[in-house]
């Protein structure tokens, strides 16, 4: 599953979210954000037909760190993952990985069906997804759509895992600076992670598409995703 990777000059974990399920290659791609994106990145974002990129960070994230763009000319949706404000939502704001993974599941409903009501649309050019490094709520936002088109957990697993791999964790954590300076620590993600976020969906929801209706998604719209994405 390595070769899902692709090299994008100053975008990091850039990938072919495809191949996994019946969701096909060359459609949506996921990665960390573009804010360090090359002339050269953007040339072979052209090449493989990018138009729409679907951006999951905070707005304070983007005003921070823009995406770049070196001409490019696609459309850019602002659906963040996680709530604007800790205030609104009466949660427990997670402090760690393991709290992080349920709290997505459990806070991000909105934005992974507004995610679903744009694959649903009809899509002559490719769809990239992203957060800051294209990890976690990336990493939820690909898994909720590839398990909407068959994917065994297994694989959904190992595709999210890769993660590790594009970013470096797989030698362990390393530092980084947030957006708003302070330095931190990015920990490799684990099975068990995704697994949380999974399990919390279908024992509130039963299954994801009873998840995304309820925030939501229409029946028409979860079979255009599976139209306009399948192989």
């Amino acid at each position: 599953m390595t070769d899902a990777f692709i090299d994008i000059p100053g975008v990091r974990n850039f990938r072919d979210a495809g191949g996994i399920g019946a969701l096909r290659r060359g459609v949506l791609y996921r990665s960390g954000s573009l804010h360090t994106l090359t002339e050269e990145g953007a040339r072979r974002l052209k090449a493989l037909g990018l138009r729409t990129v679907i951006d999951l960070r905070s707005a304070f994230e983007l005003e921070v760190w823009p995406d770049q763009r070196h001409g490019l000319d696609h459309e850019t949706l602002h659906l963040p993952t996680l709530p604007a404000d800790r205030k609104d939502v009466d949660l427990p704001w997670p402090e760690d990985q393991a709290s992080l993974y349920p709290f997505m599941a459990e806070t991000a409903g909105p934005s992974l069906a507004a995610v679903m009501r744009r694959l649903a649309e009809p899509q002559s050019s490719a769809v990239l997804v992203h957060c800051a490094v294209g990890k976690d709520r990336t990493g939820l936002t690909i898994a909720v759509l590839q398990s909407l088109l068959g994917a065994s957990q297994a694989d959904i697993t190992a595709d999210f895992l890769l993660s590790n791999i594009g970013l470096g964790l797989d030698k362990g954590p390393t530092p980084y600076l947030d957006e708003t300076g302070t330095e931190r620590v990015s920990r490799p993600v684990g099975a068990e992670l995704l697994a949380s976020s999974l399990a919390w969906i279908r024992t509130h929801h039963t299954d994801i598409p009873a998840y995304l209706r309820h925030h939501g998604a229409t029946d028409a719209e979860l079979a255009a995703v599976h139209a306009n994405l399948s192989a």
